[in-house]
């Protein structure tokens, strides 16, 4: 290439590369719009994740003008969080110390994150010099660069240290595992769909949006490294469960009951008010119900069973049992320290597997044919004691004035004496 063909190219490409560099900029900005949000609820992961980086000799909060544990003390008395400078600066760090942990492993090296390479280059590049864009020399610092945008931007500043906090899991298979769920959940396409309502609906409500659709993929995240092998293969997972998982999130308004619909249908009214398309308003309304489809679609691998059948009975477990009245209390739980937040997560993943396994018995009972009530009344008929029992024990529960751990590890244990009973 002569110095005026590379000349004509960059003169021809200057438009997209200010688009990409605004696209980075708009994510960033987004990225601490949500941090604001949930600033005031989060101070004390911040906390923690301020003195981890500081023992790890990574961050002097005095040269970055945070906040020391005497001025957050004041401001958990006043209900207040980092102001939105203070929140750059954590996500700034937060980027950097990803980064360079995970240059150090083989996710760059991923064939999957071939993808984000690529996209990382003006069209013009990346399809008339494939080969060299492959060949760079800076391949994984690029891929590990675009990743830990999308990580980070998704996820928040804390998002990695609380999970590393509660599952003991390594970054690696965080990220691995959190990339995974932003792909089967749709993250990009419903964040992308979010952007195109700017000026058209209150920016308190795109925030709102992609907040609930950053709690999906962190429960999906949380679902993935409890429940597969690790480190994940990404490949392989997204193509498990991807289509699969769609095909139980498009059912939802069919297939929830109880609760879980009425809050679909609430969020529903609330958005399509603000003038939300209804298509997306669908979607994010079925956030919050959406997750399980892991467990919906894993056990129907175990089973054999079509995934639209097991969701009948999960979600119809879900409202006799009452299972998302006693989420809705388990996730109410304070998580000031890090001790309560793993407590908090723990009772919360027993009662997901307890959740499932009852789904999977519960599927054994009644003809190939049968439907949801009709595998329930058979279930019902086998474990009629226990059962009686068990529901006067979490009646008394769920009519408490207050919830703890005591209750509810007493909910939990009633949980598993229903497993016992028929395992």
């Amino acid at each position: 290439m002569t110095v005026k063909q590379r000349n004509k190219i960059l003169a021809e490409m200057t438009d997209e590369v200010g688009t990409l560099v605004l696209r980075n900029n708009y994510a960033q900005n987004t990225a601490l719009a949500n941090a604001v949000a949930q600033s005031p609820s989060l101070l004390h992961a911040h906390q923690r994740f301020m003195r981890r980086l500081g023992r790890d000799g990574a961050l002097d909060r005095s040269l970055e003008f945070l906040p020391n544990d005497r001025q957050i003390r004041e401001l958990l008395n006043n209900g207040k969080g980092l102001s939105q400078p203070e929140l750059a600066v954590l996500l700034a760090y937060t980027k950097i110390t990803v980064a360079d942990e995970l240059i150090g492993t083989g996710l760059p090296d991923d064939p999957y994150l071939t993808g984000l390479l690529h996209a990382y280059f003006p069209t013009l590049l990346r399809e008339r010099f494939t080969e060299a864009v492959d060949g760079h020399p800076l391949r994984r610092e690029i891929i590990t660069t675009v990743l830990v945008n999308d990580t980070v931007n998704a996820g928040g500043s804390t998002f990695l240290h609380r999970l590393r906090e509660e599952t003991g899991a390594s970054i690696e298979e965080i990220v691995r595992a959190q990339t995974a769920a932003r792909v089967v959940f749709r993250l990009g396409q419903v964040w992308d769909a979010v952007e195109d309502l700017d000026n058209r609906v209150p920016a308190e409500i795109q925030t709102r949006m992609r907040l609930h659709a950053r709690r999906l993929v962190e429960r999906g995240t949380r679902w993935l490294l409890n429940n597969r092998p690790q480190p994940l293969q990404l490949t392989e997972t997204i193509e498990f469960f991807a289509e699969r998982v769609e095909e139980v999130w498009s059912r939802l308004p069919e297939l929830l009951r109880g609760a879980d619909l009425e809050w679909y249908r609430s969020i529903l009214d609330e958005l399509t008010g603000f003038g939300v398309p209804e298509e997306l308003a669908r979607r994010v309304a079925g956030f919050s119900s959406a997750f399980p489809a892991l467990d919906i679609v894993a056990i129907a691998d175990r089973t054999g069973k079509d995934p639209l059948a097991v969701a009948e009975v999960y979600y119809d477990l879900a409202d006799r049992l009452r299972i998302t009245d006693l989420m809705d209390r388990i996730i109410e739980l304070p998580r000031d320290d890090r001790w309560q937040s793993m407590a908090r997560a723990s009772i919360r993943e027993d009662l997901f597997a307890a959740h499932a396994a009852l789904t999977q018995d519960v599927l054994t009972s009644g003809g190939d044919d049968a439907g949801p009530e009709e595998r329930f009344k058979a279930w019902e008929e086998k474990n009629a004691a226990i059962l009686g029992r068990a529901r006067t024990t979490l009646e008394e529960i769920q009519g408490s004035d207050t919830f703890d751990l005591a209750n509810l590890s007493v909910a939990m244990r009633t949980m598993r004496t229903l497993l016992r009973s028929h395992s």
